[in-house]
């Protein structure tokens, strides 16, 4: 194998549990080119990894998007093809790929046509997280499954950035509160609840983040409004590497099933994640899902008549009112046993000295 082709456009969070899979291939198979078919904004993200070709496919030009991408294939031909999306979209953006081996999802995961423009597949694993299945598409081709590793490129100007909001004296707890989907958003109000008992009871510095998308931006609002205490809004102030290095740089991230989540873990930082709209063994924080509060199966039950032991893996559970099964005195109760381990890993005084 000496050029390998993978092929995930989005979303922001599947997009960090690729970055092993690039490291991995790189330390498994030392001088391989490596290309990715990538969305436009998550290559804002990673497009600057080392050591990998990015080509940016438009998803929203329609079929100029596919005319770019087939120019920019053209005299190419792959020794292999990771396929990691099964969306329509991207399977169309496959057959434009030329590849020897085209490695993709095992029938029980495959959908619109998927299987169509491969030629092999990952094992059947029944209940998977997503970045262990991601790392699977390396066993088709003879290797190791990538290992959870991670190294997102960042700039000492991204750093400047989160030095200048961080507090240096107290814990910094970051709450990325927004979802692509709204019905995986916890309500305005006991965000605020949580974030008033973290200052309060931990002195802690909190910061809400998340896109200038108008929606977001209110939600913050909302937020800082509704508290007691102060709170530092940075929504729609930042860049994507600024909004890493502040992530990365955080001692806690609060969130529910976004973007954010899985940056902060791919940066190294711990993640109190609020789930029920999705399940978190799924797709949850992966170092982190000791730390998730899970409402899932109830969602399910009580608003999708569905057992979580015997649903579709994957199964959604986005109905209004799901969300609010999460109440704030379990999410402080998190936020309680959080900082209570992280003191007992803090080291004591005299091995500091």
């Amino acid at each position: 194998m000496k050029s390998i082709c993978i092929l995930r456009l989005s979303a922001i969070g599947d997009i960090t549990h690729v970055v092993p899979v690039v490291l991995s291939l790189q330390e498994q198979l030392p001088g391989v080119k490596i290309t990715w078919v990538i969305g436009k904004i998550e290559a804002k993200l990673i497009g600057d990894l080392p050591g990998v070709e990015f080509i940016v496919f438009d998803k929203k030009a329609g079929l100029d998007g596919y005319r770019e991408l087939r120019r920019k294939m053209q005299g190419r031909r792959f020794d292999a093809l990771l396929h990691m999306q099964v969306a329509f979209r991207a399977n169309l953006a496959a057959a434009l790929i030329p590849a020897r081996v085209r490695v993709g999802y095992d029938r029980a995961r495959s959908k619109d046509l998927h299987s169509l423009f491969i030629n092999r597949r990952i094992a059947a694993t029944p209940r998977q997280h997503v970045r262990d299945c991601l790392a699977s598409f390396l066993e088709p081709l003879g290797l190791e499954a990538a290992p959870a590793r991670w190294s997102i490129p960042l700039t000492d100007a991204d750093h400047d950035f989160a030095r200048q909001h961080l507090a240096p004296d107290r814990p910094n707890v970051v709450i990325s509160p927004c979802a692509s989907h709204k019905l995986r958003n916890w309500p305005a109000e006991r965000y605020a609840l949580l974030a008033d008992h973290a200052v309060r009871q931990h002195g802690a510095q909190v910061i809400l983040v998340g896109s200038p998308a108008p929606f977001e931006q209110a939600y913050c609002a909302s937020i800082e409004q509704a508290m007691k205490e102060s709170a530092l809004n940075l929504c729609g102030q930042d860049t994507l590497k600024q909004l890493t290095a502040l992530l990365g740089a955080a001692d806690l991230v609060v969130a529910p099933d976004t973007g954010p989540t899985h940056i902060a873990n791919a940066m190294g930082t711990d993640v109190l994640g609020l789930y029920a709209a999705s399940n978190p063994d799924r797709s949850g924080p992966y170092n982190s899902l000791e730390w998730c509060v899970n409402r899932y199966p109830e969602a399910l039950d009580v608003f999708g008549s569905k057992d979580v032991k015997t649903a579709r893996w994957g199964a959604k559970a986005e109905y209004p009112g799901a969300m609010e099964l999460i109440s704030v005195e379990e999410a402080c109760a998190a936020l309680d046993r959080w900082f209570a381990h992280s003191r007992r890993q803090q080291p004591a005084p005299e091995e500091t000295a």
